[in-house]
């Protein structure tokens, strides 16, 4: 391989100086195939193998070992084969006479080449992406489990925050309606994962089919639902960010209150508090680029949906109501009739 200099020298010599090339040859005293290759390229572009590295003794295991790889692709993470485990299995049961360090090698290469890759992805004001989380906190005394609604407007970074005592419809729906109410209208649209609560079946054909509480809370907001790809969480990306940030930064240590309206009320205290804050690698404040979310989004109906699920039930010959499981006492005025039962998020 010659040095750059050399490849300086000979370039400018036909191509400033107007030398042909068979007379670069005779005065550098290089073949016209090098020189050929000095026109061609301004630096040295390096060697480069004509064929494949021979691997005698791997060679005809290559199948085997793709085999092995596409398998891993629908096994539990947990369960693929490591470098070493691959090894053993060819030379148990092929007859692999090589060594580790190329079959290390090979199996590092295949799977660089089949990793995935991502694009980040662009968005436009008034797209939003909900997702759920858990923490623990202490609600009047009681240490417990809850779970945290998360509303994020990828745009602008600007989130809403609500916790709840059960990951349930009437969660699902109470949330949304004070999201909407914080941030003074409705997105454009909304990104979910494939949550039961708003998805009764994925169909065939990829279509979803919806639930009817969800169904009512689209029809009442009139916004575009979107739904991320079943086990594909960087669909969601920035949502799922934010159940994490909430989690480390909102509920760190374990809040206490004296009651969920209490953790509620200083939670939406904190999203608006965080709006005069940046937010990754932009230069304006999270409330400054709201601006523009809050420029499309919907305008809020005239009267909220209202955010509970209901259910027909039938009261016992003891005035019991069965809900989720559970029984609960009706005055005795009820018995054996017919009611709708409806329940709120915030009573557990």
């Amino acid at each position: 391989m010659f040095a750059v200099e050399v490849y300086t020298a000979v370039r400018q010599f036909v191509f400033i100086d107007g030398n042909s090339r068979r007379e670069a040859a005779r005065v550098f005293g290089l073949s016209r195939e090098t020189i050929a290759k000095m026109c061609r390229f301004s630096l040295p572009p390096g060697y480069t193998r004509t064929k494949p590295v021979a691997k005698p003794k791997l060679g005809p295991l290559l199948p085997v070992i793709a085999a092995i790889l596409e398998a891993d692709r629908r096994a539990p993470v947990k369960q693929h084969h490591t470098a070493k485990r691959i090894f053993e299995r060819l030379r148990d049961e092929h007859g692999y006479a090589g060594g580790y360090t190329v079959v290390k090698d090979h199996v590092r290469v295949c799977r660089a080449q089949g990793r995935e890759t991502f694009v980040p992805l662009a968005h436009p004001p008034g797209d939003a992406q909900v997702d759920f989380g858990e923490a623990v906190a202490t609600i009047g005394g009681v240490q417990r489990k809850v779970h945290f609604f998360c509303m994020d407007l990828p745009h602008s970074y600007a989130c809403f925050v609500r916790v709840n005592p059960r990951e349930t419809t009437e969660a699902f729906l109470d949330a949304h309606v004070a999201a909407f109410g914080f941030f003074g209208g409705v997105p454009l649209s909304i990104l979910y994962d494939n949550t039961k609560i708003a998805v009764a079946r994925i169909c065939g054909d990829g279509q979803r089919e919806r639930t009817r509480a969800f169904t009512a809370l689209v029809s009442h907001y009139l916004f575009r639902d979107r739904f991320g790809r079943p086990g594909r969480g960087n669909d969601k990306g920035k949502v799922k960010g934010l159940v994490k940030f909430a989690r480390s930064n909102l509920l760190t240590s374990a809040p206490e209150a004296a009651s969920f309206e209490a953790l509620n009320a200083d939670l939406e205290q904190r999203c608006r508090a965080r709006q005069d804050e940046r937010a990754g690698r932009q230069a304006e404040t999270i409330g400054t680029r709201l601006v523009p979310d809050r420029a499309v989004l919907c305008p809020l109906p005239a009267v909220p949906l209202e955010p509970c699920e209901t259910r027909a039930a039938r009261v016992s010959s003891t005035a019991l109501v069965r809900y989720h499981g559970n029984d609960y006492s009706v005055p005795t005025a009820y018995g054996f009739r017919d009611v709708l039962v409806k329940a709120s998020s915030q009573r557990s």
